[in-house]
């Protein structure tokens, strides 16, 4: 797999679209392994530095699911 911006040979992928990134490329981010319930609140299981491209857009805010509270 190539990297994604300089077409390097990749070291990973971005976790969150999947591009490959090079050494000189990739970022990290927090990302949501799991969402559970305890009590009345959901609470997620978070990874922090998970590979980031840099490239692509995760939504820099939490969205409410109220849904999952339900």
């Amino acid at each position: 797999m190539d990297c994604w911006n300089c077409h390097r040979t990749a070291v990973g992928s971005c976790r969150f679209c999947g591009r490959g990134v090079c050494e000189d490329h990739v970022t990290e981010r927090p990302f949501i392994l799991d969402l559970f319930r305890r009590g009345d609140a959901t609470q997620a299981l978070v990874v922090e530095d998970a590979l980031f491209c840099g490239t692509c857009s995760p939504r820099p805010d939490p969205i409410p699911l109220p849904e999952l509270d339900a």
